[in-house]
């Protein structure tokens, strides 16, 4: 990753003295006065424990709600995009809810061909092959023609994966993407998202964008580039890996324990 470390590029995402509230509840304030920077091909992961607001954030990141305060700009457009002439933008981010937040009444095939349906006017046999392609990259081709509801969460959530990558996206935000996952499938999230931030081939060998939230620190060693914190409304940016063993942060020590590594 050393490579993807040393990268100068212009801001892909441009926070300044942004606050965001809580999705389920906008009269309370999750964070304050964020000011955040994030280059293109950049690896970050956000962590914080569970009612930090690392969710609500990620999803403001996303366009789904407004800042309550500041000023937010995806590839200098102010955020959030809801304007049919600045849909293009929008599209350039993509996102993966924690559990997938699938379509229980379609197939997860269906699920993964919505985005080209949708945003693309594409028929089902029209969006077939790319979906396919996708099936067999994330290892989802046996339970193509299942409903999520009949396949475990370990595959749930790479059919949300799977589904965010469908438009090629340049950046893409995922929420808790190791959360109740096995070794095995945290392994393997682990390596794809690697692949992503280095170049995947499958999507043209650009490297991607990715910003990861977390609730522990030690699982990402030796992935990613970025750590920043999520600790009492205030969004604290760690650096490196070097400098997150070596933070004096009393949040940044505890997210370090071993316990906390998953897999």
């Amino acid at each position: 990753m050393s490579a993807a470390c040393d990268r100068t590029n212009e801001p892909v995402i441009e926070m300044r003295a942004l606050s965001a509230a809580a999705m389920k509840n906008p009269g309370r304030v999750v964070l304050e006065e964020v000011t955040w920077s994030v280059g293109a091909g950049e690896y970050w992961v956000l962590a914080g424990p569970q009612g930090s607001g690392k969710s609500d954030f990620l999803m403001m990141t996303a366009g789904l709600a407004a800042p309550v305060d500041g000023t937010y700009r995806l590839f200098g457009e102010p955020m959030p995009i809801f304007e049919g002439e600045r849909l293009a933008t929008r599209l350039r981010l993509g996102l993966v809810f924690d559990g997938g937040q699938l379509l229980n009444h379609l197939s997860i095939a269906q699920n993964l061909a919505l985005p080209l349906r949708y945003h693309h006017n594409l028929t089902a046999a029209e969006a077939g092959e790319r979906v396919q392609a996708l099936l067999d990259l994330t290892g989802l081709a046996p339970w193509a023609d299942a409903p999520p509801g009949a396949v475990a969460r370990n595959w749930r959530k790479r059919a949300g994966l799977a589904r965010a990558l469908m438009l090629q996206p340049e950046v893409l935000l995922l929420d808790d993407p190791l959360a109740g996952l096995d070794p095995w499938h945290a392994h393997w999230w682990r390596d794809f998202l690697r692949q992503l931030a280095a170049g995947h081939r499958f999507f043209g060998g650009r490297p991607m964008t990715l910003v990861v939230t977390a609730e522990g620190l030690r699982s990402w060693k030796g992935q990613a580039c970025h750590f920043a914190l999520l600790d009492k409304k205030r969004f604290v940016v760690l650096g490196n890996w070097t400098e997150v063993e070596r933070a004096s942060h009393p949040l940044a020590r505890e997210l370090l324990a071993p316990e906390l590594a998953g897999a």
